[in-house]
């Protein structure tokens, strides 16, 4: 009865209208008008102001909305949780990505969790290392994939791999024939690079910056398949971790001299939460296997004792 009385009144609150919340709940306006009135009459406060033409909280309905998504987000979590088992046999795990795993690991990745994990549902998502990081913090995600660094209190960063950032052009740019280019040199190059928001781009950024290097930066995208694409058809480079060039036989890359520091991905995971814990355990160990598979050699521990 409660849990219910928290989905109906939420409803409301978001659509500020009694007659698009009871469509979107499948109920009649009038039973869902009643349950809301035997609502505020167990809490003895109104929550809706009816006087205008629109719908609004109250500031009592201000306070109780605050802490009814709170409850319902920890419902949903205790949910989740009492389906899980501790050898993951069955359950559902949420997995956050940031876009340059995209291409080359995420296939693998999940082709091998399913086959040794098929009764756990895995939902996969793909944004900026902070939208993912947000999202962890919200409990809107269990996993995430990204790279180490300054990380919300909140959460855990386990060492996966280490990766090099290297200059990658077209097997038929003029510069495909090199396999090595100092900064400097590159820098004279028109380049297509990935926009300010993603990680690797803030990384070269910063990197650059230290050695007082200015790029030649033709074009920006906020989509990795963009930039491949324009490279293998344009005269252009582009700076990309040496991972994700595995994944285009069009692609050739040159390392960078001398090269430039190196960076590590991480899976990220909320602290104290066993749900996450379980699962980042389990898929750790499958990320491990997956890598080596592909010549890779992971960093970190793959076993649980260096997760939450």
């Amino acid at each position: 009865m409660i849990l219910r009385y928290i989905h109906y009144f939420l409803a409301v609150a978001e659509r500020g209208s009694f007659t698009r919340a009871a469509a979107s709940l499948y109920v009649s306006q009038p039973a869902l008008s009643q349950q809301i009135k035997l609502l505020e009459q167990a809490l003895g406060v109104p929550l809706f102001d009816r006087t205008g033409r629109t719908i609004r909280l109250t500031d009592a309905g201000l306070v109780f909305q605050q802490h009814a998504r709170q409850a319902l987000a920890e419902l949903e979590a205790g949910a989740r949780a009492v389906h899980n088992v501790d050898d993951l046999s069955r359950g559902h795990l949420r997995l956050g990505v940031t876009p340059t795993y995209i291409p080359w690991l995420v296939g693998p990745l999940l082709a091998a969790f399913w086959q040794r994990y098929p009764g756990v549902t895995l939902s996969l998502s793909e944004a900026t290392q902070e939208q993912t990081e947000q999202q962890l913090v919200n409990d809107e995600l269990d996993i995430g994939l990204g790279f180490s660094g300054e990380h919300a209190a909140e959460l855990t960063a386990t060492p996966l791999l280490e990766e090099s950032l290297v200059a990658v052009v077209s097997k038929t740019h003029t510069l495909a024939k090199r396999q090595r280019i100092t900064l400097e040199r590159l820098s004279s190059e028109p380049l297509v690079l990935l926009d300010k928001s993603f990680a690797t781009r803030v990384d070269i950024d910063r990197q650059c910056r230290k050695r007082a290097v200015s790029l030649k930066i033709a074009m920006e995208s906020n989509t990795l398949g963009a930039i491949t694409e324009m490279i293998q058809h344009a005269p252009l480079a582009t700076i990309l971790p040496d991972t994700l060039v595995r994944a285009c036989d069009a692609l050739g890359s040159l390392s960078i001299e001398p090269p430039l520091a190196k960076r590590t991905g991480v899976l990220l995971a909320r602290r104290t939460h066993q749900h996450a814990a379980a699962g980042a355990g389990a898929l750790s160990r499958v990320l491990n296997d997956v890598l080596k598979a592909m010549g890779i050699d992971p960093t970190g521990t793959a076993g649980d004792s260096a997760l939450p």
